[in-house]
């Protein structure tokens, strides 16, 4: 959304495009959305959804526990404000170096998904709590997560009596249901899952006692989406459901629905060209694309909505691309957007709903362009 706060920004500063403008009120809402709706789970943001200093130390002053995937992103929280029991480090894939650091720090509570990984954590973070990350299919997920995290339930058994047997606190079992995920079964067949792992654990003497749901709450780009009281519900039932009377402590890790919507890109048209006479679209070339700012427009499959001051005129299909010189740099092709005829080289749009997994995302001067700049306010 376009907020007045960002609004008045951008008519006020006209900052150089492109860049990102993020409003902490809509942060502090989002927030505090979870807390209403889910008031049985910590929240732990996950930091590389946006690691913007000013958004990080608002989470810190409203309560907020931190997902972390690196040593660099721990102290990003700390320097936020944040102490080490409201951290935990997510990443499955960590050098053990990076683990011994983090245990110095206070961090003490780790993911696994493999017999390796947990080797790395009893060597060098003694006595830890660990959880085991489940692999899940993403189906329904606008974003799908890849096969690289998890394990199944039967190798998750196996890998937390490890845990136990070199000395480590098996406390739990996560998943992640698929980035902007938006079919709410996804969330009920997860959660059973979980459920049926606490009890083979216990099988084992090991008493689970934690429930990490993850991300994958969405936010409102052009489709419609279940809002987070739907999501919510779903939640509630799939524990009673599935843990009865014994239900577990809950964390979730919303960074997508957290910041997603409190953020607008603004970008120029450097070029309006057709590739012969005779086409019926128009390449529409901006100053951001995939590598300074829109990365999740990989095969399309993030929509954002975009709006121009021209709006309400007569509308044509154009095909929108970024400004580098990689064919990969092309944003919408296979879908082709429609904007106004009149659009002109100079032109201003705006991108909605771009707070999350884009300046982040961005690389560091592919071709020149510098990653792209964030305003928080």
């Amino acid at each position: 959304m376009i907020t007045d706060r960002i609004a008045e920004f951008l008519a006020q500063k006209q900052p150089q495009s492109p860049c990102l403008i993020v409003d902490t009120e809509v942060v502090k809402n989002n927030y505090l959305g979870f807390v209403n709706a889910l008031p049985f789970s910590r929240v732990f943001y996950a930091v590389k959804a946006n690691p913007a200093p000013e958004i990080l130390r608002l989470l810190v002053s409203l309560g907020s526990c931190f997902d972390t995937a690196s040593v660099e992103e721990i102290q990003m929280a700390f320097k936020a404000g944040a102490q080490p029991h409201q951290v935990s480090f997510g990443n499955t894939i960590k050098k053990e170096k990076d683990i011994a650091l983090a245990y110095q720090l206070g961090v003490d509570l780790f993911a696994v998904d493999s017999f390796e990984e947990v080797e790395k954590i009893a060597r060098v973070a003694r006595g830890s709590k660990v959880f085991c990350r489940l692999l899940t299919d993403g189906a329904g997920a606008e974003w799908p997560l890849s096969r690289k995290f998890g394990c199944s339930s039967a190798m998750a058994v196996d890998v937390l009596c490890f845990a136990k047997k070199l000395g480590l606190q098996p406390i739990g079992v996560s998943f992640h249901v698929g980035s902007q995920q938006t079919h709410l079964a996804a969330w009920d067949h997860a959660i059973k899952a979980a459920a049926e792992l606490f009890s083979a654990l216990a099988k084992h003497d090991i008493k689970l006692k934690m429930v990490n749901m993850g991300g994958g709450f969405p936010t409102q780009y052009i489709k419609k989406i279940p809002d987070l009281d739907a999501h919510s519900q779903v939640i509630k039932q799939a524990l009673i459901r599935y843990f009865g009377n014994a239900l577990p402590e809950t964390i979730i890790e919303p960074g997508r629905a957290m910041v997603g919507n409190a953020g607008v890109i603004s970008t120029e048209v450097v070029l309006i060209a057709r590739k012969d006479r005779t086409d019926d679209k128009r390449w529409v070339y901006l100053d951001v694309g995939r590598f300074n700012g829109l990365p999740e427009t990989l095969d399309e499959a993030i929509r954002y909505k975009i709006v121009s001051e021209r709006d309400g005129e007569q509308l044509a299909p154009c095909i929108l691309a970024g400004p580098t010189c990689d064919s990969a740099d092309v944003i919408y092709e296979k879908t082709p957007y429609l904007l106004p005829v009149s659009l002109q080289v100079g032109d201003r749009l705006l991108v909605l709903a771009t707070g999350a997994y884009t300046s982040t995302y961005a690389s560091v001067a592919f071709n020149g362009f510098e990653p792209i700049k964030t305003f928080v306010i």
